[in-house]
Order: C-alpha cells, then sequence, then structure tokens
C-alpha cells in the first residue's frame, strides 16, 4: 500500500465522513504485557494508515500498552476515540484536498481556503495544534511559480491559525514516490517558511522521504530545524521497519534531533513487513527511543 493511494481514496472533506476499512483478521501475536519502558525523551507517535487492517481500538489498546501517546494523520471523526483512550492526535488531517492537489495551485485556493476555515477551530478546540497541508503537484508550473501561489494562498489561513494556536505543517516528499509533487527539497520548504514568516507555519520534514530526494539528514536538520515542526521515520530502502536491512542510522538523527531543542513528536510510518507486526513497530520505537 501507498500512503498517497489510501489518502486518495479515504480523503475527507472538512467535516468528512469516517473511512471504511474493510474487515480483515489482524493476524499477529499478543500483545506482551511487560514491556521495557520509553525514556520518553522523544515523544512517539505512529501513523495509523500503515496498520490500516487493524481496528482503532485494538491499535490504541495496543499503543498505550507499548508507552507510545499519540497518532498521526487523523480526522475529526476518530478524535473522541483517541481521547477515550488518552491518545494525542500529533498530526491532524481533512482540510486537504489530496496530496496532489495543494495550494501551489490558484485553482484549488478557494476550496483550501474554505476547508482550512472550518477545520482549524475544530482542531484546536480539540486541544490539538498541528494540521498537515501539501503542496500540491507541479502540472507544468515552475518551482517559483508555485512558491508564490502558496504564499498567496496560505497568508489566508494563517491569521486564523495563529489566532487559535494552531500550525500548518507542509509535508516533504520525494519524487520516486510521489511523481511531479513540488514540495520535494527541504530548500524550497525552508524559501516557503521565510516568505511567510509566520511561527504557525512548519514543514514536516519526513525523514525517509528526504533520504531518497536529497540525503544529508542530521545536516538538513542541524541547519534548519528551526522550520520543522513534525518528523516522520521509515527504514530506506522500501518504507519499511527500522531495522538493520535499512541505511539509515536513526540513533544518530534521533539525538540530533534532540539537539537542537525539539520537543514535538517523532511519528512511525512505515509498512510493516514482518510478523508480529505490532513487536516489530515496538523495536523501530526503541531504535529511536535515545
Amino acid at each position: 500500500m501507498k500512503r498517497r493511494n489510501f489518502l486518495q481514496t479515504t480523503a475527507l472533506s472538512a467535516l468528512g465522513a469516517a473511512a471504511v476499512i474493510p474487515a480483515k483478521t489482524w493476524a499477529n501475536a499478543p500483545v506482551k504485557s511487560t514491556r521495557e519502558p520509553l525514556k520518553n525523551n522523544i515523544n512517539h507517535s505512529v501513523c495509523q494508515w500503515c496498520f490500516g487492517d487493524m481496528p482503532w481500538d485494538d491499535l490504541l489498546q495496543a499503543l498505550v500498552e507499548m508507552g507510545v501517546k499519540a497518532v498521526d494523520l487523523a480526522g475529526p471523526e476518530h478524535w473522541p476515540t483517541l481521547q477515550k483512550y488518552g491518545v494525542h492526535c500529533s498530526m491532524c488531517d481533512g482540510a486537504e484536498i489530496s496530496l496532489t492537489k495543494g495550494w501551489n495551485n490558484p485553482k484549488y485556493h478557494d476550496q483550501l481556503v474554505e476547508n482550512y476555515t472550518k477545520m482549524i477551530p475544530l482542531v484546536a478546540e480539540a486541544g490539538y495544534s498541528n494540521l498537515i497541508c501539501f503542496s500540491g503537484n507541479r502540472e507544468g508550473m515552475s518551482d517559483t511559480q508555485g512558491l508564490a501561489h502558496c504564499v498567496t494562498g496560505l497568508r489566508k489561513v494563517l491569521p486564523l491559525a495563529e489566532k487559535y494556536g494552531v500550525i500548518l505543517q507542509m509535508e516533504l516528499f520525494n519524487q520516486q514516490d510521489h511523481p511531479d509533487y513540488m514540495c520535494d527539497h527541504s530548500d524550497w520548504g525552508v524559501d516557503l517558511c521565510i516568505a511567510l514568516g509566520s511561527p504557525n507555519f512548519k514543514l514536516l520534514f519526513d525523514i525517509y522521504h528526504m533520504q531518497i530526494q536529497e540525503g544529508d539528514i542530521i545536516r538538513r536538520i542541524r541547519e534548519n530545524h528551526q522550520y520543522f515542526g513534525h518528523y516522520h521515520t521509515a527504514g530506506v530502502p522500501g518504507r519499511h521497519e527500522i531495522d538493520e536491512t535499512q541505511e539509515l542510522n536513526y540513533p544518530a538523527i534521533m539525538n540530533e534531533i534532540l539537539k537542537t531543542g525539539y520537543t514535538g513528536y517523532v511519528a512511525q510510518e512505515y509498512i510493516p513487513s514482518r510478523e508480529p507486526r505490532l513487536e516489530v513497530l515496538f523495536e523501530s520505537i526503541k531504535r529511536c527511543d535515545v
């Protein structure tokens, strides 16, 4: 499963209906009753879509048992369930149109402004602070044009975000997985942050995507961390779990993130390739728990 396919088929309107996940058997070993506690220097989160065939209640129960405090990429229809288990929503969604139709194209601005104007107060009222957004695809326009269009559109909703204390976070993607997506280099994203000049606009720095697209992950974090408001992880290559089969040194990366003074969340966003998946998930989290 690719995330863009998942999100496109389950995309929500600003007040969208809940996505329907087909019933499947969650083949997994029982969750261990005791685990080594997490250090909690890193605030851990998990992207639910990667475990989309697992019922929400089952996943949240497992995360609570692991000591994981948050879930990424959940809309308003799931917030009551998160609150039931005391699990935070570290990255809200539901206002975007799609990954490919974003702020870089003026023809989507009216719909995006409407969506984000509705969603920003809901995020704040639920006690959350992060709301995802996307640049959209180039569709033949230059990066300079697209950046200017993003500035024009986002300035229409940033005053509301500032009023409610909500941070809009634009995610960085790589071209291999998301061909033609505009926000595909951290330098472009940083330029957008500087042009907007608002503390309520940041970049979602996806380590997996940026390793594929530009590499030099630790230096990027050192030089630009003030513009990074959130982090995603996954193993490279393959977008699978963080283990010896992949090339990134996640403990070193996590230590660098901590050195910047970052106190937000780091979310696991990978497709499990081994069983039992919950145990493998905990192993990945432990590798990032420096």
